[in-house]
């Protein structure tokens, strides 16, 4: 198997070869930095992504929230935790930055808030 991956860890974008021989060694190859070596491997074992979605809000100014994992997921898990996340409510008032779920399915990240949602005044 060979992929070719463009490294994302800094901005020179090194393209980087990935080669699995036959007795499963990986061979890495075209990094200028072992970051990049390193998030190759990463990328072709465990891929891992931030997440980033909305969840809704019950008793505030706006229907949703924007919010994002506090660090990288298994990509994996991406389309079950937005899943999951799609049946969730939170109650306002919500700040920026505050922590609406601990250790999200197992994976140690916290779903975090990233737009600010005040409660919503009662109707006159």
């Amino acid at each position: 198997m060979e992929r070719k991956i463009i490294c994302i860890v800094c901005p020179v974008g090194c393209e980087i070869t990935v080669r699995e021989k036959s007795d499963g060694e990986i061979l890495v190859e075209g990094f200028r930095c072992p970051r990049g070596k390193e998030y190759a491997l990463r990328e072709i074992t465990n891929p891992m992504r931030v997440l980033f979605t909305v969840l809704r809000v019950r008793g505030g100014e706006l229907p949703t929230v924007s919010v994002k994992s506090s660090k990288p997921i298994p990509k994996k898990l991406i389309k079950e935790a937005v899943k999951k996340l799609s049946y969730m409510e939170v109650d306002a008032p919500i700040e920026v930055g505050d922590r609406l779920l601990e250790n999200f399915m197992g994976t140690g990240a916290d779903i975090i808030a990233t737009r600010k949602v005040e409660k919503r005044l009662k109707d006159l």
